[in-house]
C-alpha cells in the first residue's frame, strides 16, 4: 500500500505533465522569410552591374538632344517633345525624362556640400539656364525613368524597392564623375545627362553621367 505522501508526488506529477505542451523546435522557423532590404540591395547591384554601362548609358548617348533642340520643342509642347524625345516614368503624371548632351560656361558652382552643383548657361547669354547636380546627394529619378524599357516598374517587389533602384543609379552616376577640385566658374564644361519636367516652365536639373571641363 502507497503512503499518501507517495500517492501526493504522483498525483503532482502526473498533473504536471497532461499540463505540459511539447512545441518542435523549427516550428518557430517554419514561415517563409520576407524580403528584406539585403535582399533588395543585392538584386538591385545585380541589376546595376548587369545594365548600367551594358545598357543604360548606350540608351542615353543614343537619344540625347542638345539643349537648344529640346528648349525650342519643349516651348512648342511638352507632352509632344516627350513623346518625340524623352520618356515617361510609371504611374499617372509623371514627369517626362530627357537625355541631354551640350556644354555651357559655369555660372556659379557650390562644391563644398554633398549636394554639388554646378549652374551652367548654355545659350550664351550670360544667365544659368540649367543645373547640374554632382552628388553624392542627387535628387529626383530621371536616371531611371529615362529608360522605362530597361527598368520596368511591374518587374519590381513594390514602390519602395523602386525606389531604391532611383537612388542606387544616382550615387553610380555621383560615383563616376569627374568632379572638379578647384572652382570652375567661368571655365566651359562639356556633359550628358538627363533631367525630369512635370511641366515646360520646371528648372532643369541635370543629372550627368559624364562631365568634362574643358581648357
Amino acid at each position: 500500500m502507497k503512503s499518501p505522501l507517495v500517492t501526493a508526488l504522483c498525483l503532482a506529477v502526473a498533473l504536471g505533465t497532461t499540463g505540459c505542451k511539447i512545441v518542435p523546435k523549427t516550428a518557430e522557423n517554419s514561415a517563409a522569410p520576407a524580403a528584406d532590404a539585403s535582399g533588395d540591395a543585392a538584386r538591385i547591384t545585380t541589376l546595376l552591374a548587369e545594365s548600367y554601362e551594358a545598357k543604360l548609358l548606350p540608351l542615353i548617348a543614343a537619344q540625347a538632344q542638345t539643349a537648344s533642340t529640346l528648349r525650342g520643342q519643349i516651348a512648342a509642347g511638352l507632352d509632344t517633345a516627350g513623346a518625340a524625345y524623352g520618356a515617361r516614368g510609371a504611374g499617372n503624371g509623371s514627369p517626362w525624362n530627357f537625355a541631354l548632351k551640350d556644354q555651357g560656361k559655369v555660372v556659379k558652382a557650390e562644391l563644398g556640400t554633398r549636394a554639388r552643383i554646378l549652374d551652367l548657361d548654355t545659350d550664351g547669354d550670360g544667365a544659368a539656364d540649367l543645373t547640374l547636380q554632382l552628388g553624392p546627394v542627387i535628387k529626383g529619378n530621371a536616371l531611371r525613368d529615362v529608360a522605362p524599357k530597361i527598368y520596368d516598374f511591374t518587374a519590381f517587389r513594390d514602390q519602395m524597392e523602386f525606389g531604391k533602384l532611383g537612388r542606387a543609379l544616382n550615387d553610380r552616376a555621383a560615383a563616376g564623375l569627374s568632379v572638379p577640385t578647384e572652382d570652375p566658374t567661368g571655365k566651359t564644361v562639356a556633359f550628358t545627362g538627363v533631367f525630369s519636367l512635370r511641366t515646360a516652365s520646371d528648372k532643369w536639373l541635370v543629372t550627368p553621367i559624364a562631365l568634362t571641363v574643358l581648357p
